[in-house]
């Protein structure tokens, strides 16, 4: 038994007339000027950008002091394991500081949901919206969403200027191709979507700090 629906009937009749209307063509988009300022110098960007994103940037000179950084933000979480990637440099740094917590090797499968916190490598430093680029190799898919606080270590070497420079050198080094995923964090998980109140650690590290050794 056929129902009468006229509203139905009206939204269907101009779908049909909307079809049967030829798109116009698409015109050329005029660009009033650059989404983000160009990037002079990248270490100093890369701090504002930092700041602008809630997420701490820790420079070191020296392998030393980068362990005495990593030191300092392990004291100040609650106890509890930290997962680390596997990784000589990572591995280093953690002798190096001298931690009594325990720790989980990203070889020893990934990180718990008991996690305090998680320390990786990135990929690349990402100057102009203060971001950093990891991928699986990273310590793995939950290496940047599982634990309350995130910790990278990179060098100034590994600073670009911008995002497009960072997929492309992913995409010449084949490391796009060998991960099964690739990541850019621009600060500590947070959302505003409720009530306009800004929350951090939404859907995940509600802490993102990043030690970055200077000449390194």
């Amino acid at each position: 038994m056929a129902i009468s629906n006229s509203s139905r009937e009206a939204i269907l009749a101009r779908i049909r007339e909307g079809l049967r209307t030829p798109a116009p063509p698409i015109g050329d988009k005029t660009f009033y000027g650059p989404i983000f300022e160009a990037v002079g110098n990248p270490l100093e960007r890369f701090q504002q950008e930092c700041k602008a994103n809630l997420m701490e940037c820790l420079l070191t000179a020296d392998a030393a002091g980068s362990a005495q950084a990593l030191a300092q933000v392990l004291q100040s979480l609650p106890d509890g394991e930290v997962f680390v990637q596997d990784d000589p440099v990572l591995r280093r740094l953690i002798t190096v500081a001298s931690s009594q917590r325990q720790i989980r090797w990203s070889s020893q499968g990934g990180p718990l949901e008991k996690s305090q916190a998680t320390v990786t490598l990135a990929d690349a430093l990402i100057a102009q919206t203060g971001s950093v680029f990891v991928s699986a190799s990273c310590g793995g898919r939950g290496a940047s969403v599982v634990a309350p606080t995130h910790i990278v270590y990179a060098t100034e070497k590994q600073l670009i200027p911008d995002l497009v420079t960072a997929l492309r050198k992913a995409t010449a080094d084949g490391r796009l191709e060998r991960n099964s995923y690739a990541c850019v964090i621009s600060g500590s998980s947070r959302t505003a979507d409720i009530e306009k109140i800004l929350v951090q650690g939404a859907h995940g590290p509600m802490r993102l700090a990043v030690i970055v050794e200077i000449g390194a």
